[in-house]
């Protein structure tokens, strides 16, 4: 947005590193923005957060400084999670998309024949099933979601493989 045209002296960017570079645990992330709104930002920052360990944070440059060489294989790999998972439930009977750009799935339920809502199922799936998912309607409002459910894709290829025979056989 910053590189448009007159966005440059209104734009704040805000990103995080540690989904960026899938290093969640790490918590760290940076604001990009013109000296006057930077000035207010660091000032509310010194009093919202405490510092992230130093290694991190050199760490953080180092990737950012790397990124066009990590991210074709990062990109590589998710993407192959993400057919794995969206093949894996697109067998078992779920109606779902392929994502762009997220490494969930969200996935409608209401062709497999179960009578509760987006909360039932969940708990069916984890109790008789053994995979977790999240309530769709939980991203939702006024009952929208309520014949979906949310699968993650950042998973071991093994753990997406057993997920995938677990759901085969429901």
């Amino acid at each position: 947005m910053a590189t448009l045209p007159g966005m440059y002296d209104r734009t704040v960017t805000i990103s995080g590193l540690s989904k960026t570079f899938s290093v969640t645990g790490w918590r760290l992330g940076y604001v990009l923005a013109p000296p006057p709104l930077s000035d207010a930002i660091r000032k509310v920052h010194d009093f919202l957060t405490v510092g992230a360990p130093a290694p991190l944070q050199e760490a953080a440059a180092i990737a950012m400084e790397q990124a066009d060489g990590y991210y074709p294989e990062l990109r590589g790999m998710y993407d192959a999670k993400r057919r794995q998972l969206h093949t894996a439930l697109r067998e078992a009977g779920f109606e779902c998309h392929l994502p762009q750009g997220a490494y969930y799935i969200m996935a409608d339920f209401s062709h497999l024949g179960f009578p509760g809502d987006d909360y039932a199922f969940a708990r069916h799936l984890i109790e008789n099933i053994g995979v977790a998912s999240v309530p769709g309607s939980s991203f939702y409002r006024d009952g929208k979601g309520a014949k979906l459910v949310r699968f993650t894709f950042s998973k071991s290829p093994e753990t997406l493989a057993e997920a995938a025979n677990r759901l085969a056989r429901m």
